[in-house]
């Protein structure tokens, strides 16, 4: 199956591009430049691909609440534009989303079908991609998935080792709760689900993919500090104590039994990955 990727360096992207094979094409700013969803969508036409995964997204938390415009763009448009160029050609596209379409609150799990509710420009802006990806009426998986981590770019695990080699002590955040994700089992979750999707458009929809045990940030950094062998120590905080522009959800808890269910893809326990993360930096 030929697959066209749009992403190239993102850490989604890069575990796409080492497991993808010879098949996969990953296109960069240069070759689809998201703020540009025509030339997204001719990307398509171009390449001729068998399916379609996009890894690509405006992920600034922070930043997107004074720049909605572009990150609308980049997050709801494009995906727009590529869902209705994969209907008319009639191939699969997988798409990744996020946590942050839910308001945070309560303790259970979120359910794929859960009312929606982003707190943030951010959420606001992956939920009208979502939204636009369905009405394209195409086949597709949106795959929400959540604290996205590996050995490649900008993320909380490469974050807490520069820290806890620098310092003794660190204050986390211990009331936000979710499941830690790595970037290379969410790529493999792609690469299934588009082949799946490829002989059974019957099963297209949304699906959550997140890391277990469930955790907080506080619990996430001591075992990171406990596997990489730091003596760091790390205190608690409510979030209240670490004010961000961006609100964050308190509760990020994903049920993912839909996505085992219907694609034989186990949870992925993120004490696995956070060892083979650890493992290649040091490499």
């Amino acid at each position: 199956m030929k697959i066209l990727v749009f992403g190239h360096n993102g850490q989604v992207a890069t575990e796409l591009r080492a497991q993808g094979g010879d098949d996969l094409i990953a296109l960069d700013r240069r070759a689809a430049d998201f703020s540009d969803p025509a030339a997204c969508a001719a990307a398509i036409a171009t390449h001729t691909p068998d399916a379609v995964i996009n890894a690509a997204a405006y992920t600034a938390v922070d930043r997107a609440e004074e720049d909605e415009a572009l990150a609308h763009t980049i997050n709801a448009e494009a995906p727009a534009a590529i869902a209705q160029a994969c209907a008319a050609l009639g191939i699969p596209f997988v798409t990744i989303s996020t946590d942050y379409v839910f308001d945070g609150s309560g303790t259970d799990a979120w359910q794929p079908d859960d009312a929606t509710g982003p707190q943030g420009a951010y959420g606001r802006t992956k939920l009208a991609g979502e939204q636009a990806v369905v009405a394209a009426g195409g086949t597709y998986a949106i795959l929400r998935t959540s604290w996205v981590v590996s050995a490649h770019g900008n993320n909380f695990v490469k974050t807490m080792l520069r820290l806890g080699a620098e310092r003794d002590a660190l204050n986390v955040v211990d009331d936000q709760i979710g499941g830690p994700t790595g970037a290379a089992e969410i790529a493999a979750a792609c690469l299934t689900i588009a082949h799946a999707l490829g002989d059974k458009p019957q099963l297209s929809g949304i699906y959550h993919f997140a890391g277990a045990p469930d955790v907080s940030w506080a619990g996430f950094a001591r075992e990171i500090f406990a596997r990489a062998g730091l003596s760091c120590e790390v205190t608690g905080i409510p979030s209240s104590e670490y004010p961000t522009p961006a609100t964050r959800p308190l509760n990020s808890r994903m049920d993912c039994t839909a996505t085992t269910q219907t694609f034989g893809i186990p949870r992925p326990d993120w004490r696995d990955s956070l060892d083979a993360i650890l493992a290649q930096l040091r490499t």
